[in-house]
């Protein structure tokens, strides 16, 4: 398995961190993309990724952080983290209007998620896409962008956004919430996403699956949202083990 966005950088892994890894990695979890969502939580994903092999950093500005990155010391410090060879893509960034009612940060949002895009773009890494109460907004600056690998976190939209991002060079990612018993709009969008295009992470310490929602989301509970997606699509667990998992090498590792 491949968990493709997941918070080890967060206070709640810090006392026990390489348990928590241990036993995710025992019960079969390979690799961890780990998101940062400003420079300091950026600056420690690249850090555990250094440290542990089987982990990998995303650096980006979540909308809710931008605010931050309009310090030009803040911008250049992040802009020097992208010499690390273990920096394998810009996130997590995108809209987040649940939070941000005022129009005017709503603009300045959409002015850094361009701006991080045309930095992927730049430097031919994938993106993660967070998007919260935004959803056209999102797709009308990301058709913008073909010619980027497109990873949609926590992806959880109409069928009708499901094919528009299809004609794009999208990445589905699915986590917990696709297990909860009023998920049922998701789960019929999970079964139409091609094989191909269809990730899974944790985003753990967060929005765990059943049958541990609403506890702490450990690292090794992304073994129960592989079982019901498998279910979900009728194949075995480790067939579809085996296609998130070359799928995620295909987006962040070039396939390795």
């Amino acid at each position: 398995m491949f968990d493709t966005h997941i918070h080890l950088n967060d206070e709640a892994f810090k006392d026990d961190l390489d348990r928590y890894i241990e036993e995710a990695t025992a019960s079969g979890v390979n690799n961890f993309l780990i998101i940062g969502f400003d420079l300091e939580s950026s600056k420690k994903a690249i850090e555990l990724s250094n440290k542990y092999d089987n982990c990998f950093a995303a650096i980006g500005f979540h909308p809710c952080d931008i605010d931050k990155i309009e310090n030009n010391e803040v911008l250049q410090g992040f802009l020097n983290l992208f010499d690390d060879k273990k920096v394998v893509a810009v996130g997590e960034i995108g809209l987040d209007y649940y939070w941000v009612k005022d129009e005017k940060q709503r603009k300045k949002q959409k002015k850094w998620f361009i701006y991080q895009l045309e930095l992927a773009r730049k430097l031919n890494l994938p993106v993660s896409i967070h998007t919260r109460d935004a959803t056209q907004d999102t797709y009308d600056i990301l058709k913008n962008y073909k010619d980027i690998t497109i990873v949609l976190h926590c992806f959880n939209a109409s069928k009708e956004m499901l094919n528009n991002y299809l004609k794009l060079n999208t990445y589905f990612a699915i986590g917990g919430v696709v297990t909860f018993k009023n998920a049922t709009n998701l789960q019929e969008v999970v079964k139409l996403i091609p094989n191909e295009r269809l990730l899974i992470e944790t985003d753990a310490p967060y929005l765990s699956p059943v049958p541990y929602r609403g506890k702490l989301n450990e690292p090794k509970y992304i073994k129960e949202t592989l079982k019901f997606i498998a279910k979900l699509k009728d194949f075995s667990f480790d067939e579809l083990d085996e296609i998130t998992t070359l799928n995620a090498k295909r987006v962040f590792l070039n396939g390795k």
